[in-house]
């Protein structure tokens, strides 16, 4: 029983830090990445998409990102997706393929970027430690019910500390590897 709770909160944690992985890879650093547009929803037919499911999406160089339309007339849904959303990037459109510049990042804008990574990897760590507190309620209630012993009661609560603090620290790490990359030049 123990160790279901551990894994459940050993998965819930890892999610917590896959979110966040997949949530900065959308923060532009000043360098072309296809994760920068594939999850901008676009409607399409009325139905918001992923642009990923509507266009063929490439980086052909460091500071360019082309995205074909497997449908041409998406092209202006596409356009206006990119335009309305917070890149702050302006689509070049030939009819059959859109161009992405990507600017060089100033050092004013590079700083508030930091300030947007630091703040998604404080969220992140609330929620991981949101699930050492519910994986600790849940083996109060297992110690309650007679259904563990005290003492294995505070082992499991030391294992699920270690836990935490294991992701916590990965956490952390993905932070500072995006801050890095978002501050080199």
């Amino acid at each position: 029983m123990i160790k279901e709770v551990l894994n459940q909160a050993k998965a819930a944690m890892e999610k917590s830090a896959e979110a966040l992985s997949n949530e900065l890879g959308s923060i532009r650093t000043g360098r072309a990445s296809a994760s920068l547009v594939e999850k901008l929803r676009v409607d399409y037919y009325g139905t918001p998409t992923p642009l990923q499911q509507l266009a063929l999406i490439s980086v052909p160089e460091a500071q360019l990102i082309t995205i074909r339309p497997f449908d041409p007339g998406a092209m202006k849904d596409i356009e206006r997706a990119i335009m309305q959303s917070d890149l702050g990037i302006t689509p070049n459109n030939d009819g059959k393929l859109i161009r992405l510049q990507i600017p060089p990042l100033t050092e004013e804008r590079r700083k508030e970027l930091a300030k947007q990574v630091h703040a998604r990897v404080e969220d992140a760590r609330v929620a991981i430690r949101n699930h050492r507190r519910d994986a600790l309620e849940d083996l109060r209630e297992l110690e309650k019910e007679k259904m563990i012993s005290e003492d294995e009661f505070y082992n499991a609560k030391e294992d699920l500390q270690k836990l935490t603090d294991e992701y916590v620290k990965k956490v952390g790490e993905i932070g500072q590897a995006k801050e890095n990359e978002i501050m080199s030049i």
